[in-house]
C-alpha cells in the first residue's frame, strides 16, 4: 500500500518549462497532496500557490526549488514545519540547511523528487 505523503513544493511556478511545476503535476499523478509557496500568489489546478509562509499541518515532505542564497530567508518557517524530511533538487543544495535540519532530527535527502517518484522511492 502507497503511503500518502503531504508535501510542501517551495519555489513553485506555473511556468511548465521549470521543474517545480512539473513536481506538483507529478506529485498529484502519484496521490500526494501538495501545498505551494511561489514567488507570485496565483492558482494552478486545484492548487493555490502561496506568496506567504501559510503554517501548513502535517507536511511530511518539503521540497525545494529555491537556490541556498533564496533559501536562508525560510530555514525557521521550514523547521517550524516540523517535516520529516527536506528533499534538495539539483541546484539547491546547501551544507548550512543541512546542519540546522539535522539539528532538528529533520531527514536530509539530496535527490530530485521527479527521479524518486519515477523509480518509486519518494
Amino acid at each position: 500500500m502507497k503511503t500518502e505523503k503531504k508535501t510542501l513544493v517551495m519555489g513553485a511556478s506555473t511556468n511548465p518549462d521549470r521543474y517545480a511545476y512539473r513536481a506538483v503535476k507529478m506529485l498529484q499523478q502519484y496521490g500526494h497532496p501538495v501545498v505551494a509557496i511561489g514567488k507570485k500568489e496565483e492558482d494552478f489546478g486545484n492548487i493555490h500557490i502561496e506568496k506567504e509562509l501559510i503554517h501548513f499541518d502535517g507536511v511530511d515532505t518539503v521540497t525545494l526549488y529555491l537556490n541556498p542564497m533564496n533559501q536562508k530567508q525560510y530555514y525557521d518557517y521550514i523547521v517550524s514545519l516540523k517535516p520529516k524530511r527536506v528533499v534538495f533538487n539539483p541546484g539547491t543544495e546547501n551544507p548550512e540547511l543541512y546542519a540546522i535540519l539535522k539539528e532538528n532530527n529533520i531527514e536530509v535527502e539530496v535527490a530530485c523528487t521527479l527521479v524518486m517518484l519515477s523509480v518509486g522511492n519518494y
